[in-house]
């Protein structure tokens, strides 16, 4: 049967949905490994009987079947050539929570965090937690027995399992669990567990963290004959989990986190087995390479100090009260150098931002070279750690490579990414050899390959070094007695692909050709910059920050910052079946991105997806007829300059019946949109007669089109609060503009020409004014954009001198009223966000007497000229229902609602039938009148 008809057969069979578009089969060729695996098709069943169904037809057709949650494993286990199954779509809910039994029923598509918001209603918590808890589903974690930073105190996934509903390979269902009877099943397993005793006892569970092979020490009389915890981290390889029984724990009433700092990494080991023995929730490992790497991004979040070293520990500890934890952090004794005991909670969560975000960080140096995994997962005995971390440091310089290290110190494991070369035939060769020297290293040590991702394609093939021909035997009876056609998820553990086959960066090449884009951190290449993503799937969270929103609205991977990667990365080295740039697949995946600049500070490698589909619309668009809105919402500026001169008479023509519908849909616009608007006041002729300050610092007041056109009283507050704050203020030259409408539509000649005659106007290299910019989109096209697209001296130094209106006010002491306090809801712009920060404005507003109810979830959803595209306006509002909408409804009725952006307020207005107003106009009307 081909592929296409076997796929037709599945739609006609199943509820779910079947995909084998070259779009979907690109965004699922690759989980957070250096592999890829382009699957035939991914499907997406909606219950149990959908799985049946799938497993019975693909063992007819001779189809493997690959099971996945968010794709986020590190080792490529989530990664199959025939069907992949996605399990975070429908297959998403948590079934029950037993409060008596402290014991959660779910399926496998549920995220973690789900999972533990649902527990915490009960005072309960899941304890396993990995550093992608936020979009890691628990299906996932079944599969490579994940541990995360408090396994010291709660175990492996593993230890906290009690029953796995499972389909197997002949299409039936069964529930796994301890002394579970499956008939011909158990008794196989039964045959295999007596006839392979000695092995099993002498090289299996030798320490918590030795996850590599199958976990047959579970089959052992003394632990039960526990196939449930045998299953669990088999990585897909015997059956596919539909529903899980999991173990739940109650948390301790109060944590505080001691944060110890080490001379190095080394004397970091040496004190954490002593602390994971105290009674501690957490020793995880962080070195000073991993904190420059977070710095080194280009809008790095707050980061709090740490103690002197150049390694530290996270140790938290629990307690009834908070005075209680505070006491057992003080009595934690360790040879440090430096130590804070943290209570505050939001101050703890920043100091854990760093370590979670290792698995991405990691990936870049601060010096931008490239690190891989591969061999970031090995684990040893914990009181081994320290000489196995000097042994591979010379591993390390043996062959001329570098690596970040953090990691589980308090268990033994390390985490690793290593500036391997696998773009060229030698550098892979290289690569094997010392996936092979590093294996065998470990195993000196007595640990283990894997201490948590699984074996998968990295380490799978190194097996033979760690453990003895029996167990191997062992291993492949047992995957035998559940799978013996070999269905399930091949080349991974038994019969392994070879670990250097399917690496994903060989089919990488230089674009460094006639671009639009400077690309200067990535030596000129959009190759490598597409290559930043690895595929740790922060882009996948739910809830919390603003990325990525289209992915929110659809839940669909191709709408992932991840996933427009991928399909960017396939259809630039010629894997997707459409021409490269007239691709119809990565058109259709780029098509629902706002251009919220959200992934390029929330993303650990800093992809910056709003860049490259701007390049992709370049491209794509060259010499070639464009989209009409991006005549019309592309060249608004220009038509905009035009309106101003008569704004009564345009509005007037837009009130005649008939004419704004006409407009709508000659300028590709959704018909719900209206249109806004022009203010009837001219701004131009204000700032003309406006005598300025005859004294004071000189600043420059950059006019935007939108401020000039919709919003001229937002430029006349902003001049007010200036001179309040002794600024002598200086319009910019008519005619300027940042090029963004030219930039977001991909029309980047025309943004450079725009930007040329900015750079022409403003600048001159003895003038250092600052330039302060009201509209924040037009800021960070000028602060990032700008030297982007003209890498010259002239647009970094305009670049250097913009500032926001709170960044220029921050030190300034501003003459506040004594009003009462008000509580304000801020719609902080995307930009404002990813690019520019916000700090700045918090800290004016607090001095207003301001308190921020700040929107931190997603996109506004207008986005400039997306929300008002034919075809967007659903995704629009659903953006808006995910992120100020209910904050609108929480918020009492004559509350601010604060929001810099024209497009947020117009989204706003629009949808929420709120009037919002600008930072400007809310300091005015707080300053003491003059």
């Amino acid at each position: 049967m081909s592929t296409d008809s076997f796929a037709r057969a599945l739609r006609a069979e199943l509820r779910g949905e079947v995909h084998d578009d070259d779009g979907t089969r690109a965004a699922y060729a690759c989980d957070a490994s250096n592999h890829r695996v382009v699957p035939q098709a991914v499907v997406f069943p909606r219950d149990t009987e959908d799985v049946v169904r799938l497993v019975t037809r693909c063992a007819e057709a001779g189809v493997p079947v690959t099971s996945r949650g968010a794709g986020t494993n590190i080792a490529g286990n989530a990664i199959g050539p025939g069907v992949v199954v996605d399990f975070s779509r429908h297959l998403n809910t948590v079934v029950e929570i037993d409060r008596e039994r402290s014991t959660a029923t779910v399926q496998p598509g549920v995220v973690l965090d789900d999972l533990r918001a649902r527990a915490g209603e009960h005072g309960l918590t899941f304890g396993v937690d990995p550093s992608t808890h936020n979009r890691c589903t628990v299906g996932g974690m079944i599969g490579t027995n994940a541990c995360g930073s408090h396994s010291v105190a709660w175990g492996t996934t593993a230890d906290n399992v009690d029953s796995l509903d499972v389909v197997l390979a002949d299409g039936t269902r069964t529930t796994l669990g301890r002394e579970t009877n499956t008939g011909p099943l158990t008794e196989k397993l039964t045959e295999l567990r007596d006839g392979y005793l000695a092995p099993i006892r002498t090289e299996l569970g030798r320490f918590p963290r030795q996850m590599s092979g199958y976990a047959l020490q579970h089959l052992l009389p003394e632990n039960g004959f526990d196939l449930a915890r045998a299953l669990v981290g088999s990585e897909g390889t015997c059956a596919v989990v539909t529903a899980a029984t999991v173990r739940l724990v109650v948390p301790p009433a109060a944590r505080v986190l001691a944060v110890l700092g080490f001379a190095d990494d080394i004397a970091a080991a040496t004190a954490a087995p002593h602390l994971a023995k105290s009674g501690a929730l957490t020793v995880e490992g962080i070195d000073d390479e991993l904190v420059r790497t977070f710095d080194s991004r280009p809008t790095p979040p707050s980061r709090p100090d740490l103690p002197p070293g150049r390694a530290w520990l996270l140790v938290e500890v629990g307690g009834a009260d908070t005075a209680e934890a505070v006491a057992a952090a003080h009595r934690l004794t360790a040879d440090a150098v430096g130590t804070q005991v943290i209570v505050d909670r939001p101050l703890q969560t920043a100091f854990w931002r760093i370590r979670e975000q290792g698995a991405g960080l990691a990936t870049r140096s601060a010096d931008g070279g490239e690190a891989w995994p591969g061999w970031e997962d090995a684990a040893v005995p914990p009181d081994r750690l320290a000489g196995y971390l000097g042994d591979f440091r010379g591993l390390l310089k043996r062959y001329g490579r570098r690596g970040v290290v953090y990691g589980h110190f308090g268990e033994g494991c390390v985490h690793v990414r290593i500036d391997h070369d696998l773009l060229t035939a030698e550098g892979r060769a290289a690569y094997r050899s010392f996936q092979t020297d590093a294996a065998e290293l470990v195993v000196a040590h007595e640990g283990s390959l894997s201490g948590e991702h699984g074996d998968g394609r990295a380490r799978s093939e190194l097996l033979s070094t760690m453990y003895s021909v029996p167990m191997l035997s062992a291993f492949a009876a047992f995957k035998h007695a559940f799978d013996p056609t070999g269905l399930f998820n091949p080349g991974i553990l038994v019969d392994p692909r070879p670990l250097d086959a399917d690496l994903k960066v060989a089919h990488s090449r230089p674009h460094t050709i006639d671009l639009g884009f400077a690309y200067e951190t990535d030596d000129g290449d959009l190759g490598k910059a597409l290559r930043r993503c690895v595929g740790v799937g922060a882009c996948r969270k739910s809830e919390g920050g603003g990325m990525c929103p289209s992915y929110r609205a659809t839940r669909d991977e191709r709408h992932s910052t991840r996933g427009r990667a991928r399909i960017l990365f396939e259809m630039l080295d010629g894997h997707l079946a459409d021409d490269a740039w007239r691709s119809t697949d990565a058109a259709d995946a780029l098509d629902l991105c706002l251009g919220c600049k959200a992934c390029r500070s929330e993303c650990p490698v800093t992809v910056d997806m709003a860049t490259y589909k701007a390049e992709f619309l370049h491209q794509r668009y060259r010499r070639r007829l464009r989209p009409a809105s991006h005549y019309s919402m592309g060249w608004l500026p220009r038509w905009l300059a035009a309106a101003r001169r008569a704004p009564r008479l345009a509005n007037a023509l837009l009130a005649v019946p008939g004419v704004e519908p006409l407009a709508k849909r000659l300028g590709g616009i959704d018909r719900r949109r209206a249109l806004p608007r022009l203010s009837p006041r001219r701004l131009r002729p204000w700032l003309r007669r406006h005598r300025p300050l005859e004294t004071g610092e000189e600043v420059v007041l950059w006019v935007d089109t939108f401020t000039a056109s919709f919003s001229p009283e937002v430029a006349i507050d902003a001049v007010a609060v200036l001179e309040a704050a002794r600024f002598r203020v200086q319009p910019s030259a008519p005619g300027l503009c940042c090029g963004l409408t030219w930039i977001s539509t991909g029309q980047l000649d025309t943004a450079k020409r725009v930007l040329r005659r900015t750079i022409r106007a403003l600048d001159d290299p003895a003038d250092t004014r600052p330039i302060v910019t009201l509209e924040p989109s037009c800021a960070a096209a000028l602060r990032a954009d700008l030297p982007e697209l003209l890498p010259e001296d002239g647009a970094r130094r305009i670049a250097a001198r913009i500032r926001t209106l709170a960044e220029l006010l921050h030190d300034r002491q501003l003459p506040f009223t004594s009003a009462e306090p008000v509580a304000a809801v801020t719609q902080f712009h995307c930009h404002h966000r990813a690019v520019l920060g916000t700090h700045h404005d918090r800290t004016l507003l607090r001095d207003a007497g301001v308190t921020v109810d700040s929107v931190d979830e997603g996109c506004c959803g207008l986005a400039g000229n997306f929300g008002f595209e034919k075809g967007h306006y659903d995704i629009s509002k659903t953006c808006a229902e995910q992120s100020f909408l209910p904050h609108l409804a929480a918020a009492s009725p004559d509350a601010p609602v604060l929001a810099d952006g024209y497009s947020c307020r117009l989204q706003i207005a629009q949808l929420g039938d709120r009037q919002p107003i600008h930072l400007a106009q809310l300091l005015r009307s707080r300053l003491d009148p003059p």
